[in-house]
């Protein structure tokens, strides 16, 4: 693990009264205590009512495999997640089966999980998106969903700006004459942009990415050789800035939620564009619920650095882990491997939109938005931000809200990021 500051004994006891007291969050108490024929589920999905199907269908599987153990899934919520998470992994116990982001959430907490490599390798050649829930060439994960980050646009407003809805602009300088165009004729915004979590910072800087830096750059930030001096990652931030200066977002990013009140925006055609996910919240179905399938564009990052070659960002995108502390590690993998089984990730896709990590699914169905992403998907390449550790995507956060409030400069920021990612 990263380092981590010691929970004293008395934050772990607050965290767990405070989660007591919020819905049904649970403290790290919440655990099968070892035994053999309970597992506790730690996620923030299940009690969704889209994922209800999803949860049916894995529990059906497991039943099928470990008719005497039960099941117990406690949706926590998930601006406390990772706090109540610290905590059970201080305290040594908690849940059997966790639910991660890919990326850095995962890898920095890998030495509380037990490796999978001995549980899942028939389920590899199935399943992508293992790389974001990889360390060191251990499995720590089995991936659900493929997460990206796609550029929607709405067709309508780009028809009423006299614009071509099925030919988006390929470069930067094109898509802001046609934001432009769009704006004097509808008074939309060009981008929908909510920041106030810092999260809208890793929608851009993996969106548009492939379009600034070149074929080479991109994949030595992926391999951890990146260079925060570099002019081409120097100008994606300044992008980032350029685009709040310049009028091109919705009022108030910082102070705006990305979830959900930046998708609310866009779904009611305050902005043309949206960075937006492919799985399984503020995407193609969300969209097309309130647009409808015909009017939700998908276009290409617009081309900034002609050396650039375009690509959609995506990785694994939420997965089941094992903690190392649960008694029999077999039976919690299991679970995990119900958890991935084609017929409940099925259900996922079709009851959520979820673009599931099973190559098998057909999602010929899902409309236009959706063809051109699973499309995009066998040239795309792993997201920038989720290279990055959870302590440099953080402190990433902060200084993009910094920048778009003017207290801070693009250099400034570049240093104190390259500074983390060197140390963090």
């Amino acid at each position: 693990m990263k380092q981590r500051t010691p929970w004293t004994a008395t934050l772990v006891a607050a965290l767990a009264l405070t989660a007591a007291g919020c819905g049904s969050a649970s403290g790290p108490g919440n655990s099968s205590g070892g035994s053999s024929d309970k597992l506790v589920v730690w996620d923030w999905k299940s009690g969704d009512a889209k994922a209800a199907g999803y949860v049916q269908k894995a529990k059906a599987d497991f039943a099928k495999k470990h008719p005497g153990v039960n099941v117990e899934f406690v949706a926590q919520p998930f601006d406390q997640y990772y706090t109540l998470l610290g905590a059970a992994i201080q305290s040594g116990k908690g849940p059997d089966v966790i639910l991660f982001n890919g990326g850095g959430q995962i890898r920095d907490r890998a030495d509380a999980l037990a490796p999978l490599d001995s549980y899942v390798a028939d389920d590899k050649q199935r399943l992508a998106g293992w790389d974001a829930f990889t360390k060191d060439g251990k499995i720590f994960a089995e991936p659900v969903t493929l997460q990206g980050h796609p550029i929607y646009y709405n067709k309508d407003l780009y028809q009423k700006a006299g614009l071509n809805p099925d030919a988006p602009a390929r470069t930067w300088d094109d898509f802001v004459k046609n934001c432009g165009a769009v704006t004097q004729k509808t008074g939309a915004r060009c981008f929908s942009l909510g920041n106030k979590e810092g999260i809208g910072i890793q929608f851009w800087l993996s969106a548009l990415g492939s379009a600034v830096l070149t074929p080479q750059e991109y994949d030595d930030w992926i391999a951890g050789k990146r260079n925060w001096s570099s002019p081409d990652v120097k100008k994606i931030f300044e992008l980032w800035k350029q685009a709040g200066d310049s009028g091109l977002n919705t009022d108030g990013a910082n102070s705006t939620a990305m979830f959900n009140d930046a998708f609310a925006a866009f779904n009611s055609g305050k902005a043309a564009n949206i960075i937006g996910l492919m799985s399984d919240v503020g995407h193609w179905k969300d969209f097309a619920e309130f647009l409808t399938p015909e009017k939700v564009g998908v276009m290409q990052a617009p081309l900034v650095n002609p050396a650039a070659k375009p690509s959609l960002a995506y990785d694994g995108g939420i997965g089941y882990a094992v903690a190392k502390w649960t008694k029999d590690p077999k039976v919690a993998s299991d679970l995990v491997r119900s958890l991935t089984s084609t017929d409940a990730l099925k259900a996922f896709y079709l009851d959520g939109g979820a673009i599931a990590s099973d190559t098998t699914i057909d999602t010929a169905e899902g409309g236009p938005a959706v063809k051109t992403i699973v499309s995009a998907v066998k040239t795309g390449k792993p997201a920038l931000h989720v290279a990055l550790s959870s302590k440099t995507i953080d402190l990433m956060g902060r200084l993009s809200q910094q920048l778009l409030s003017g207290s801070i400069t693009v250099d400034e920021v570049l240093q104190q990021l390259a500074a983390s990612d060197t140390t963090g």
